[in-house]
């Protein structure tokens, strides 16, 4: 696996580019209601529920707060370009989620920090010849990497959703919910390696990229399609999708197939700074202002 494999594929871009220039990524806590219809039960529309948050922090865990006093200053290193959660402001600062909650993590410890961006393949040699003393990139937590660096506990996961057209959505999705449907998967991916492996009744249909089978969505060759979800939420909510589709289901976060989340990387043996972010990041989500970031960024929610 190479080092760009490490960050989870997310082909949003253009997308995400398009809804910041109109403004439309900037959204309040209670995102607007849509029409869902149950393709198993034939229901009426019903209003949907609010956006769901991700939580990955356990209230009745609380990390002990450390010797915040021995920490002077934060080098956070990100890279330039993978929006939302990197990419260069309109005034040419860095902008994002991960840079929000980076200075969200530098107020709760108090400390002064900084943040570089840099190509998102020269992060680890940065971080090793200390050039910086924390990696927020968008960093999946994997075996090689650990080996490597040091990891904060997960602040974010990428899960996998099915997607279906808006005049068919489930509420729930279960193997034997899907025996003999039509589903649309990226071939050779994580996401299809799962398919064939717990929906063995479906009927798949293996696509080259996003594009294709989501295009086969739209043109009904398939009932549904499985991929990563917060891609797919920008495509349901960006101008490509023309409004055809929605969610159905819930997330799967199988870390067999799906990996163990998103971390923020130090180097090895740097405990001191590991428990800090560690210690903020529980305090940034209890005081509410990691939700207040996510619904930021994500007006349709992953998860």
């Amino acid at each position: 696996m190479t080092l760009s494999q490490q960050r989870r594929p997310v082909s949003y871009k253009r997308r995400f580019l398009a809804a910041l220039a109109a403004g439309a990524w900037l959204v309040t806590a209670a995102s607007g209601a849509t029409a869902q219809t149950s393709a198993k039960q034939g229901s009426k529309p019903v209003l949907a529920a609010p956006q769901a948050v991700p939580g990955f922090w356990d209230p009745r865990r609380r990390p002990d707060r450390p010797d915040l006093s021995r920490i002077a200053v934060i080098r956070f290193l990100t890279e330039t370009d993978y929006p939302p959660f990197n990419f260069t402001g309109p005034d040419g600062n860095p902008a994002g989620f991960n840079i929000d909650l980076a200075r969200a993590l530098c107020e709760e410890i108090k400390v002064t920090c900084t943040i570089q961006m840099r190509r998102f393949e020269t992060l680890l040699d940065a971080l090793s010849s200390n050039r910086g003393d924390a990696i927020i990139a968008s960093m999946a937590v994997t075996p090689p990497l650990r080996s490597r660096v040091d990891f904060s506990d997960p602040y974010y996961r990428a899960p996998a959703r099915f997607v279906s057209r808006r005049d068919a959505v489930m509420t729930e999705i279960r193997p034997e919910y899907l025996e003999g449907k039509k589903i649309g998967v990226i071939a050779g991916t994580a996401h299809e390696a799962y398919l064939k492996a717990m929906f063995t009744d479906a009927e798949l249909h293996s696509y080259p990229n996003d594009d294709a089978s989501r295009l086969a969505l739209r043109r009904g060759e398939v009932d549904l399609i499985f991929g990563d979800a917060i891609s797919l939420a920008f495509w349901i909510n960006g101008t490509d999708s023309a409004d055809c589709c929605a969610f159905s289901g819930g997330p799967f976060v199988e870390s067999r197939y799906f990996g163990e989340g998103i971390g923020i990387a130090v180097r090895k043996g740097n405990d001191l700074l590991r428990q800090a972010l560690n210690w903020a990041l529980f305090r940034v989500w209890e005081k509410g202002a990691y939700t207040d970031l996510w619904l930021r960024y994500f007006s349709v929610s992953p998860f």
